[in-house]
């Protein structure tokens, strides 16, 4: 699986490194986590074998899913932007769907949560557009689940959080998130 991560990283970096300058610690974060991401989204991949998952796609949507992070203000992770931290998935979908990767732009914006639905956004009032944002095809499905384990605060960078500490995680945002969850966790996990 190492040798399979390495391979497909090299694309997303070069696009990685558009928008962000690699000497900096939020480079560092950033691909990283994607690198975490990407390595148990193939482990995901492998107990979902059956359904087929693209594994290229997989690799690159994992190193490119945060890509927006910096447009946001996140200062202990050194995000110095303007728009809330919930905002960087749709923002990364406008760079991503700039850059000529539509698939990837939507694996952007359905993996913030458990994906988040309209009735969410419009009764959170969260500063989103009001549409559908939860993962539909199983790439996305399996990127966003194996984003949940991981953290990108400096301290735990690497560390995997455990599937229940994710569910505790997911549960403060209401019962949809955290049955979203819970269904891919069946298909993508030993539970």
């Amino acid at each position: 699986m190492e040798n399979l991560l390495a391979a497909l990283i090299e694309e997303p970096l070069r696009l990685i490194k558009k928008y962000y300058d690699p000497e900096s610690e939020l480079y560092y974060i950033l691909v990283e986590h994607g690198k975490a991401v990407a390595q148990k989204a193939l482990a995901a991949a492998e107990k979902a074998r059956r359904f087929h998952p693209d594994r290229k796609f997989l690799v690159e949507a994992a190193m490119l899913h945060d890509i927006g992070i910096f447009l946001t203000d996140l200062p202990e992770i050194g995000c110095k932007g303007n728009k809330p931290y919930i905002c960087h998935g749709c923002l990364g979908r406008e760079i991503l769907e700039k850059e000529g990767l539509p698939a990837h732009a939507l694996v952007c914006e359905r993996h913030v949560g458990a994906g988040i639905n309209r009735e969410e956004i419009i009764a959170r009032n969260l500063p989103l557009p009001p549409r559908e944002m939860v993962p539909v095809t199983l790439e996305e499905q399996i990127i966003c689940f194996a984003d949940k384990f991981f953290s990108k605060n400096r301290r735990s960078l690497h560390r995997e959080k455990t599937i229940a500490e994710v569910r505790r995680e997911l549960s403060r945002y209401g019962s949809g998130q955290l049955l979203r969850f819970q269904e891919w966790a069946k298909l993508f996990a030993d539970v």
